[in-house]
């Protein structure tokens, strides 16, 4: 499921749900939210208000998430209502937001819609829990078969 996320929405209701967190700067929360959708496998867009900061680059090589900077015509919510109305799968949308309006524009496209104040839980809950380690195969305890030998040990030419 995509993600559109309002950025500074986001951000403004972070410190309202958990008043020892300050309110992070826009790359620090960019960078939590690209390691919470690698977590869940999944991909969005984090939509921010205004041009944003002169140098762009810490926003470039973060993972499963793009960001946006709407410029100075237009506001974040707009482009995000846009964006829901051209989604060709709006059912496996996910939009982030506390705007009414927003929420409103996703339920008409029958997109999930969740508050910024209830998705942020969601994020800091899926970050502490510990990933799984990914199992080894069996294959590298058991070590190479009799014939996988013999055909490495022909290859390089070398005497048993």
């Amino acid at each position: 499921m995509p993600f559109l996320i309002d950025g500074y929405n986001l951000q403004k209701q972070i410190h309202k749900v958990d008043p020892e967190f300050d309110m992070p700067s826009d790359t620090y929360l960019c960078k939590i939210l690209s390691g919470y959708l690698k977590r869940i496998r999944q991909f969005g867009e984090v939509i921010f208000d205004g041009i944003g900061p002169p140098d762009k680059t810490e926003f470039e090589n973060l993972d499963n998430v793009e960001v946006m900077f709407v410029g100075r015509n237009t506001d974040a919510d707009t482009v995000i209502e846009r964006k829901i109305k051209a989604n060709t799968a709006p059912k496996n949308l996910v939009v982030v937001s506390s705007d009414r309006r927003l929420r409103v524009a996703a339920a008409k496209r029958k997109a999930v819609g969740i508050r910024s104040e209830d998705f942020w839980p969601m994020v800091m809950s899926q970050l502490q829990r510990r990933s799984k380690p990914r199992a080894e195969p069996r294959s590298k305890h058991d070590g190479l078969t009799e014939s996988e030998t013999d055909y490495w040990c022909d290859f390089f030419d070398l005497k048993e």
